[in-house]
C-alpha cells in the first residue's frame, strides 16, 4: 500500500450523481438546470433529500419561488442535453429552453419531470439554509419517485440494473464519468452531439 499524502481540499475520487432540476416558469413553462451537489437524510418526515446550489441562477430563484422541484437522474443518454443545460446560463440566454427533453409533470406536485430520466424526484422544501457565500442549501422531503419499470424487476441483480440506469457522475477536473468509469468528456463537449431534443 502507497503512503497517503496531504493536498487540496477537495472531493476527486468521490464523485457525484448529475441531476437535471425541473422547476415550473411563471409563464407555465418547464425550466431545468444541471447540478451534482445532492445528498439524502432522514428524519421523522420520511427520505428527504439535501440539494446544494452555489451562486444566483435562474433555477435557484424558481425553487425559492415555487417551494418544489423535480430532480432527475441523468443518464448518459441525457448527456448531451444536460451538458447543454449546464453550460448555458439561463440570465442570459433567454431561449435555453428551447431545446427539451420529453416533459412529464409531477404525480405528486406540480413539476415538469423527464421522461427520459430512468429515475426522478419530485421535492417540496421544508427548509433553506444560506451558507452566507451565495450558497444555499435547499432540505427537501421525498413527495414521489418515478423509475423506468426495468428497474423495478428485482429478479435481474442490483448490479446490472444500475449499469441499465447508466447514471453520469461528476469526478475531478470538470470531465463527465460513466458508472463503470469510461471518460464521457469535458464540460462543454458532450452537448456538441444534442439529438433527439426538441426544438
Amino acid at each position: 500500500m502507497m503512503a497517503k499524502v496531504k493536498t487540496k481540499i477537495g472531493n476527486d475520487y468521490c464523485p457525484q450523481a448529475l441531476f437535471l432540476y425541473g422547476t415550473k416558469q411563471e409563464d407555465g413553462q418547464p425550466h431545468f438546470g444541471l447540478f451534482c451537489w445532492f445528498g439524502y437524510y432522514h428524519s421523522s418526515e420520511g427520505l428527504g433529500v439535501m440539494a446544494c446550489i452555489g451562486e444566483e441562477k435562474q433555477t435557484k430563484d424558481l425553487i425559492r419561488k415555487n417551494g418544489v422541484f423535480s430532480a432527475n437522474l441523468v443518464s448518459e443518454q441525457l448527456l448531451p442535453l444536460a451538458d447543454y443545460y449546464g453550460c448555458t446560463c439561463g440570465r442570459t440566454t433567454p431561449d435555453k429552453m428551447k431545446r427539451l427533453p420529453t416533459v412529464e409533470w409531477g404525480q405528486v406536485l406540480d413539476v415538469p419531470t423527464i421522461a427520459e430520466s430512468p429515475v426522478s424526484f419530485e421535492l417540496e422544501v421544508k427548509k433553506t439554509i444560506p451558507m452566507g457565500d451565495g450558497s444555499d442549501i435547499f432540505l427537501c422531503l421525498i413527495r414521489n419517485v418515478t423509475q423506468d419499470e426495468q428497474l423495478l424487476d428485482t429478479t435481474i441483480p442490483f448490479t446490472e440494473r444500475l449499469m441499465q440506469a447508466a447514471p453520469v457522475l461528476a469526478p475531478g477536473d470538470e470531465t463527465y464519468s460513466s458508472i463503470d468509469g469510461r471518460y464521457l468528456g469535458k464540460w462543454g463537449e458532450p452537448m456538441k452531439n444534442m439529438v433527439n431534443t426538441k426544438e
